[in-house]
């Protein structure tokens, strides 16, 4: 048999090797050594909104250049990746990707947990209060927001918001914090609620716990129901943060950690790094960066603690990817084989940050100095600059451009795109999402683990009232 193999092709052997070869697939170190049929006791589901391979690329990058850091602490539980079209666009909205994630059906941009016809359907957080977990909702995105919202309301527009509040209260979740106070008071205490109902008052009789900075909520209770709502409308971009009384994305998961791991049924815990999403549609390289930065400590936070529990799996993956990154871009016409992260170091405000004091009367070549570190403009951009402050958008495109033409890095839109995303897991049941994937059979499979039939938990029909589209 020897004397064969030696004298057979090349190519032959090679066959043979891979024939022969035991079928397994091979581990990534930092994953758990269970595997895919034991089931875990608690999930842990992270959504980085509007990250793509690209934008994991760049975080690397910067880190390297900045901290000699090597790698995203998620780097090397990468296993597969996520289809995400919708069932009307190849590209998707968060409302149908997370539809989809959370459901395990297709639907149309702009629906919250309905099919394609405008029905409610089922999605995880039901599955998991019906085997008795207990579950929590964290992001920094207005809590009523469409991936938020996917996890604990059904409504045919995501616009909805005023609905979805009261349909997060009626969920029965555990922990829900992020922004969106506005949507929970009536117009008369400074809301825009048109009903008159104070959710947050509501909320209290049915036993919450509510804080709305950061202090309030490192002195809450570690036990019972909590509501945060840390912001009116969406929370702050991480690079803005500072300015604010509000926690970072890592504190929220901690404190939602520390609350649900008293349940001896287990747990459901949805992170969403929300405005990861909003920066890549304001094109706003370093928002982008630093709430993904964000969302790898809670990502860490997480790891930390399925890590020392040994029953947790850990699922990291996008909604869909926002603004077309590219790391690397033209520059007067001419394709430069270099992107330079040091540029990005120097930001220490966003662009919407930026345009407000600019609007405010503040001259543009202060403001990049001050908060950019951009002390030299070429004639052109100062031009463009003054042009352009009694147009907000026109203002943040002139941002943009100063700061990427520095750090050379390009966007393709103020959108999202159609190209896949990564898929991040550890823990009982990652082997599960090895390979690629359409984003229903996200929710499936944790399904699947949870051992629930989410065809089964069908809601009530008159969960989704309004006009199909």
């Amino acid at each position: 048999m020897l004397t064969q193999l030696l004298r057979a092709p090349l190519a032959s052997l090679l066959v043979f090797c891979l024939l022969a070869a035991p079928s397994v697939v091979a581990q990534p170190a930092n994953h758990s050594t269970r595997t895919a049929d034991q089931a875990p006791k608690n999930i842990i589901l992270l959504i980085p909104d509007g990250f793509g391979p690209a934008s994991a690329t760049f975080a690397r990058d910067y880190i390297r250049a900045t901290t000699g850091r090597f790698e995203l602490a998620f780097d090397s539980l990468h296993v597969g990746s996520t289809r995400t079209a919708s069932s009307d666009s190849r590209i998707t909205d968060s409302a149908a990707a997370g539809t989809a994630l959370a459901t395990g059906h297709k639907t149309y941009n702009g629906a919250i947990s309905v099919d394609s016809t405008g029905q409610p359907v089922a999605h995880l957080v039901e599955a998991a209060e019906e085997r008795g977990m207990a579950t929590g909702l964290v992001v920094t995105s207005r809590i009523t927001h469409a991936t938020p919202a996917v996890f604990s309301a059904h409504v045919r527009d995501r616009g909805e918001e005023d609905r979805i509040a009261i349909q997060q209260l009626d969920a029965g979740i555990e922990i829900l914090m992020g922004g969106g106070l506005r949507h929970f008071l009536p117009e008369a205490s400074g809301g825009q609620r048109t009903d008159g109902r104070n959710l947050v008052d509501e909320a209290t009789e049915a036993g919450y716990h509510v804080v709305r900075s950061a202090s309030a909520l490192k002195q809450a209770p570690r036990e019972g129901a909590l509501l945060g709502l840390f912001a009116d409308s969406h929370m702050a971009y991480e690079i803005d943060r500072a300015q604010t009384q509000q926690p970072s994305l890592a504190t929220m998961t901690g404190h939602a950690l520390d609350r649900l791991s008293g349940s001896e049924d287990g747990f459901f815990l949805m992170v969403e790094g929300s405005r990861i999403d909003h920066a890549g549609h304001s094109n706003d390289a370093a928002a982008h960066l630093h709430d993904i930065l964000a969302f790898e400590e809670a990502v860490t936070a997480a790891l930390d603690y399925a890590r020392s529990d040994g029953e947790t799996l850990v699922l990291v993956l996008s909604d869909h990817e926002t603004g077309g990154l590219s790391v690397g871009r033209n520059r007067d016409g001419e394709g430069i084989y270099q992107w330079h992260p040091e540029p990005l170091a120097k930001v220490s405000a966003s662009q919407g940050a930026m345009a407000r004091s600019i609007m405010a009367g503040e001259q543009p070549e202060r403001v990049l100095a001050t908060s950019a570190g951009i002390d030299s403009l070429r004639a052109e951009e100062t031009q463009r600059l003054h042009a352009s402050t009694g147009n907000p958008r026109a203002l943040h495109a002139a941002l943009s451009e100063i700061i990427g033409r520095r750090s050379l890095v390009g966007w393709t839109s103020l959108a999202h795109t159609a190209v896949d995303v990564s898929t991040y897991a550890y823990g009982p049941g990652w082997e599960a999402f090895i390979g690629s994937h359409e984003n229903t059979y996200i929710a499936t499979a944790l399904a699947r683990l949870l051992g629930v039939d989410l065809r089964e938990l069908t809601p009530r029909p008159e969960a989704a009232v309004n006009p199909a589209p």
